[in-house]
């Protein structure tokens, strides 16, 4: 029987919720100018700011962009990204710890665009894509819009380590049900809670996946990985993925919006990692018709902006350099908040990188109002709340675990 709708098609009548993340930034900029920037915390959206919550940015990626010619400004950039890009990419993705394979790009609009053609491309319509518990809430959306559904394993053991058995428990019965597997693995750095796989365990999942003789995509999305650590060690577990077995796919979602701070330019990257020639060149083929079937062309400025970065060694250091910068402030911020929560016995998350904190709870969307009644707006999730130490000056990122507490 057709969904009950008005004139839209059956498949897109579906319950509409505000966006968690946008809704609640909306809410505490209207308390800032009510009240004052001083007198509120706004640990909302996913950007770096100052301590005054302006945007922070790559000065020297900016003045880069300014001098680019009007027509890298103005014209279409091949459906499947420009060739000179496909390849920086890549080295932005890998840099040192490249592995060796088949490895393929296909130019997407930021991470988001990588995570809908890895859903749409890797699994079949009805079927379950496996995540975590914790997770960022757009994967369910991405999914549900292309009829598709998420699934989760527990990430935490009791003492916060990677629960390598619930997702080994949860991908059997998966591969079992559907006779594949698409799995999306966030990290290092994971959206919402900071925490990272170690090296020993993705060797767990890589072993486990050697194991099956079925279709295994594993997507990682690594949109945090430039604010996780050392350059190289945060990239050491690429290495794994050479010599797989034909039947496992890796998938990387790469995002330009944290590692060069163009969250508005809407640019990234899928990226393949086989062993084999022929689903390199699938990989390719189907994602190509995916682009002209969606968005088209991406967008040519930040192309030929993340090529010239990585082709130009002195620009690349200079990048390099400033954004260690903002790495360090992030890292003084996210664990003055750890620290403190620590200090007076609020439980966390464990905490590797990356823009996000998360506190488990079990009622979140009450906790999150109690808070706002405090000046403190975060973002709720199904599993506990997230506090953004990127957009939060120490000061408040120390002050807020006690409100939290209160609140609890």
């Amino acid at each position: 029987m057709r969904k009950k709708g008005i004139m839209a098609a059956s498949h897109s009548i579906r319950e509409i919720e505000p966006d968690r993340i946008f809704g609640v930034a909306k809410v505490a900029g209207d308390a800032i100018a009510k009240k004052g920037f001083d007198n509120v915390i706004n640990s909302t959206i996913g950007a770096l700011t100052d301590d005054n919550g302006n945007l922070l940015f790559l000065k020297s990626v900016m003045e880069h962009i300014r001098n680019l010619k009007d027509s890298d400004l103005a014209a279409y950039a091949p459906i499947a990204g420009l060739p000179e890009y496909l390849e920086a990419v890549k080295k932005a993705a890998f840099r040192d710890m490249m592995p060796d394979g088949y490895i393929k790009a296909i130019a997407t609009p930021g991470g988001s665009g990588a995570i809908r053609h890895a859903i749409w491309n890797y699994s079949e319509i009805g079927e379950k894509v496996l995540t975590s518990d914790w997770y960022w809430g757009p994967y369910s959306i991405i999914a549900r819009e292309h009829l598709r559904e998420i699934t989760t394993y527990t990430l935490f053991n009791s003492d916060y380590s990677f629960n390598f058995n619930s997702f080994k428990e949860r991908s059997d019965e998966l591969i079992k049900e559907q006779g594949r597997l698409l799995a999306i693995i966030n990290t290092p750095a994971h959206n919402p809670t900071g925490f990272s796989l170690t090296y020993d365990d993705w060797c767990k999942v890589v072993d486990y996946v050697k194991t099956k003789s079925e279709q295994i995509t594993i997507f990682i999305d690594i949109a945090y990985i430039d604010f996780s650590g050392g350059m190289s060690e945060a990239r050491r577990f690429f290495k794994l993925f050479e010599n797989l077995p034909e039947n496992v796919l890796i998938l990387v979602g790469y995002s330009m919006s944290k590692a060069f701070t163009l969250y508005g330019t809407r640019c990234g990257a899928l990226i393949s990692i086989t062993s084999s020639k022929a689903v390199s060149e699938e990989f390719v083929n189907v994602c190509t018709f995916s682009n002209r079937g969606t968005w088209s062309n991406g967008t040519r400025l930040a192309m030929k902006t993340l090529t010239d970065i990585m082709t130009k060694e002195e620009l690349l250091d200079k990048v390099d350099k400033e954004r260690q910068e903002y790495r360090e402030l992030l890292e003084k911020r996210a664990y003055a908040f750890v620290e403190e929560a620590k200090r007076i016995g609020l439980e966390t998350c464990p905490y590797n990188g990356g823009y996000f904190i998360s506190i488990p709870c079990d009622n979140p969307d009450e906790l999150a109002l109690k808070l706002r009644e405090k000046d403190l707006y975060l973002v709720a999730l199904n599993k506990g709340i997230r506090f953004a130490p990127c957009a939060v000056s120490m000061e408040k990122c120390i002050k807020s675990p006690s409100i939290i507490k209160s609140c609890l």
